[in-house]
């Protein structure tokens, strides 16, 4: 599930891209908390942040919280 309410970066996982990594993402544990935060979000934030060698605090806003990435 893409974020829409945020620009698209460069850095961004593709379609296609996410199709390969998704099954690679461990499930949540059966009977643990439901997952809060969109993985491939987090991603895209790590990305973006490795790429553009930037601090943690200076993701841009509209990314999850620098905490979450």
């Amino acid at each position: 599930m893409k974020n829409m309410t945020r620009l698209s970066y460069d850095t961004d996982l593709t379609d296609d891209q996410w199709k390969i990594l998704e099954p690679l993402i461990l499930l949540a544990k059966i009977g643990g908390r439901n997952r809060s935060l969109d993985i491939r979000e987090v991603l895209n934030g790590i990305f973006y942040l490795v790429t553009n060698g930037i601090k943690w605090r200076a993701m841009p806003h509209d990314f999850l919280k620098w905490q979450s990435v």
